[in-house]
């Protein structure tokens, strides 16, 4: 970006340009290689690489401490790593573009159209004390939208996607429950439509009852709207659920990847083998 112009580039066409099936031989929607990240000398990311093509779920399973949620922060663009490209076809103008090495401004706008995060703390995700509307209609507005009707309509059909109460919505989050919560953040995620959604543990701690319901409202919106997503979780039953493919992270670096089942059936490394063993 030049010292000319400090405005956000216009990616609000930057949505999913695929409609391809999963797996199919095409070029990777995202592709991220070599990501080194330290904090104060130590090592939480070392050399990992990763693909996800498009209309297709991505899990990341490890122990806590393996890198994971560093991980999906960098995706998001929230840090930026100590070395490692990161790549979203998104658009042609955005076609090659190593997204860690744009400018703030270029890095936010990707941040805004291009990608949705539900965080395992609501309180990351959410201003707990702005309506729940409220909260979806901040992100449609930051990326450019203007009028109280139109924010109010867009946070509505949303919310009603995320499968959220619509006679709620102009609760706070910090009035609602943890299940009620996290639709609150999935809807504000999908607003723009982003052509990437991350999720870190976005089931944990809630009931089992209210996990299986957002777990159905997650595969109903994947089907439907043929999402691109990267799950992290330590539940195994969640990433069976909805990944196509698994990688296997332990101190930082990717141990094993593949198909789910054929990671979660048999796993060829000891560490994973412990991993599921573990859950069973």
């Amino acid at each position: 970006m030049t010292a000319t112009s400090n405005r956000l580039p216009d990616l609000s066409s930057a949505r999913v340009q695929f409609n391809a099936p999963r797996l199919r031989s095409a070029p990777p929607l995202l592709h991220a290689s070599g990501i080194v990240k330290r904090y104060d000398g130590r090592l939480a990311l070392d050399d990992v690489s990763l693909e996800v093509f498009a209309g297709e779920v991505l899990g990341i399973v490890g122990e806590s401490g393996s890198g994971k949620s560093t991980l999906l922060r960098m995706l998001n663009l929230e840090e930026l790593p100590d070395a490692g490209t990161y790549r979203l076809h998104i658009s042609e103008a955005m076609a090659g573009k190593n997204l860690f090495a744009l400018e703030r401004f270029e890095r936010r706008s990707v941040q805004i159209h291009a990608i949705g995060m539900v965080y395992q703390n609501p309180h990351l995700g959410l201003r707990m004390r702005f309506t729940s509307s409220g909260n979806v209609a901040e992100r449609l507005l930051i990326a450019g939208e203007r009028g109280f009707a139109a924010l109010r309509e867009a946070a509505r059909d949303s919310l009603a996607a995320s499968e959220f109460p619509l006679d709620r919505m102009d609760d706070p989050p910090r009035v609602l429950s943890g299940g009620m919560q996290q639709r609150v953040q999935l809807a504000k995620a999908l607003a723009l439509k982003p052509a990437l959604l991350l999720l870190d543990e976005p089931t944990t701690g809630l009931d089992v009852s209210i996990q299986a319901a957002v777990l159905d409202t997650l595969k109903r919106l994947q089907r439907e709207r043929d999402m691109t997503i990267v799950l992290v979780s330590h539940d195994l039953g969640v990433i069976r659920t909805l990944a196509d493919r698994v990688l296997v992270m332990r101190n930082g670096r990717v141990v094993e990847r593949g198909l789910t089942d054929q990671i979660l059936d048999d796993p060829q490394q000891a560490y994973t083998q412990q991993l599921v063993h573990a859950k069973l």
